[in-house]
């Protein structure tokens, strides 16, 4: 049995260890916000925070989030009022908006580590989360913004 806490709530699995986290929180939790993508921890869909770290969640078995603490989209702010959410909306990020959840996620990892990002500290972050509509300029945008608080 692994137990672990998601978005702050303690829950428990009894299934198969090799599970990837990714589904874990799609089907069995009904978290959707995570996204497969690649399946292969490439693009970066389903970025999730473990223990306040970006990770791939699609390349986290279950058997490596025991005692951990899992935040998804759905837990990264109550009312979707996260800085770097806010800003995403204020930029108007998305066009297609798969892969934004991921983005976000990533982005705000970063900004919990490092508030004050350089352009190549962001660049380097984001890097490897694909967006299939070619909106990085208007994600580092949004990365500085919430950076900045505005």
């Amino acid at each position: 049995m692994v137990t672990l806490k998601v978005n702050g709530q303690e829950r428990s699995f009894d299934g198969d260890p090799s599970m990837p986290l990714m589904w874990y929180l799609r089907d069995e939790l009904g978290l959707t916000g995570t996204k497969f993508g690649c399946g292969v921890a490439l693009c970066g869909a389903c970025t999730v925070h473990l223990d306040g770290d970006a990770v791939r969640a699609c390349g986290v078995p279950m058997s490596d989030v025991a005692g951990k603490a899992v935040i998804t989209i759905e837990g990264l702010h109550p009312t979707g009022d996260h800085a770097v959410q806010v800003a995403w909306r204020n930029v108007s990020v998305p066009q297609c908006g798969y892969c934004q959840a991921g983005q976000i996620m990533q982005a705000a990892a970063l900004l919990a580590k490092t508030p004050a990002p350089t352009d190549k500290e962001i660049d380097d972050a984001m890097y490897g989360n694909i967006c299939r509509c070619g909106c990085y300029q208007r994600i580092h945008t949004a990365v500085r913004a919430a950076s900045k608080g505005a």
